[in-house]
């Protein structure tokens, strides 16, 4: 064999240094799911309610999730009503809860009201939806500390 030399002692040395590596490098694969996770830290909360109110507080236990789908009537701070995330006015509140459930009167409802309303008003709008035939109606508070 003419022009091929083997390396003596030396050569396989050289070999191990710059040969294939059978090794996974998993920095890359950590930083991806530190980033994935930060980002659903950060989104999960905003996840859970469209319409930010100040809940009031109670030792009242939870409910049971019968419903899949429950219906979300909003009471703002400042006199806005909402379901679902569409700002309604008060006289469209049951008509547009009767379209959305089609007629289905068995369909919960949560009404969602800040602490600072007035109690009169949070029953303004829980009798209309009660009058409307609907008779299931929660009021939705924060767990007390």
């Amino acid at each position: 064999m003419a022009g091929f030399k083997m390396a003596q002692g030396g050569g396989r040395r050289n070999r191990r240094k710059h040969g294939v590596v059978a090794e996974i490098n998993v920095t890359p694969f950590v930083d991806v799911m530190l980033v994935l996770l930060i980002v659903f830290m950060v989104t999960a909360p905003l996840l859970t309610s469209g319409v930010p109110v100040d809940l009031p507080q109670s030792k009242a236990s939870p409910i049971k999730d019968e419903d899949n789908k429950p219906l979300e009537v909003t009471l703002k701070s400042d006199g806005k009503i909402f379901v679902g995330e569409t700002e309604v006015e008060q006289e469209r509140i049951v008509p547009l809860l009767m379209a959305i459930s089609e007629n289905n009167t068995d369909r919960r409802i949560y009404i969602r009201a800040d602490s600072g309303l007035d109690y009169g008003r949070v029953m303004e709008v829980l009798g209309a939806i009660n009058s409307a035939g609907m008779k299931k109606v929660a009021l939705i508070s924060k767990p007390a500390q």
